[in-house]
């Protein structure tokens, strides 16, 4: 007999390769899938790990993690001025930046929209390693006007590949056990894009 666990929103720290790159991304788990038909973001913002087909992605390997509200749930603690200090590659000059690092290469985010520097009380926060009652100056995206979705400009979506390994709660070999990981057909090799669905992916797109 199991005893499932309860959900619980947790802290969750990320990385790229070299350590210049470094954010705290916060996590409910064990996860909720949301129902196939649900778009994503939904009219109710909820968590999701997914994958899809389209070239970029594909040749990347990203697992998208995407939060309910990315200004409270993505504090990056380095650099500052991700826009800036991080390479970033774009499909088009209106698309999300494919942002990664310029010394190591590893791609911990996607972002469109505006961010914005603010402190935040890790600690606080139940971060591993942080002083309770410290102020952290953090980049997130701004709070003021976030509405989740490309169509609004304002998107974040994680690299599950580079959140540390080995912190409690997190195994990111559980995400495709489980069947938490939505696939998408962006890449539309048969007319239309096919519905969104848990368990394989489409042409082309990897588990």
């Amino acid at each position: 007999m199991t005893t499932e666990t309860a959900p619980i929103r947790r802290p969750f720290r990320g990385s790229c390769h070299c350590g210049f790159t470094s954010y705290v991304l916060f996590l409910t788990l064990p996860h909720t899938p949301a129902p196939e038909s649900a778009p994503v973001p939904g009219p109710e913002p909820f968590q999701a790990f997914s994958r899809c087909n389209c070239t970029i992605c594909h040749k990347i390997g990203t697992l998208h993690v995407r939060v309910p509200f990315a200004p409270d749930d993505f504090f990056l603690l380095s650099p500052l001025d991700p826009l800036s200090d991080l390479g970033t590659y774009k499909r088009r000059p209106d698309g999300f930046n494919f942002l990664f690092c310029k010394n190591c290469g590893t791609r911990c985010f996607t972002f469109m929209g505006e961010g914005e520097n603010v402190e935040v009380d890790l600690g606080e926060l139940r971060v591993e390693g942080e002083e309770k009652g410290k102020k952290t100056k953090v980049w997130r995206p701004k709070r003021e006007g976030w509405k989740e979705g490309r169509v609004n400009g304002c998107y974040l979506s994680v690299n599950g590949h580079s959140i540390e390994a080995g912190q409690e709660g997190f195994d990111i070999g559980m995400f495709a056990d489980k069947d938490w990981v939505l696939y998408y057909d962006y890449r539309e090799l048969h007319g239309e894009a096919r519905p969104q669905r848990y368990g394989t992916p489409h042409e082309f797109g990897a588990y």
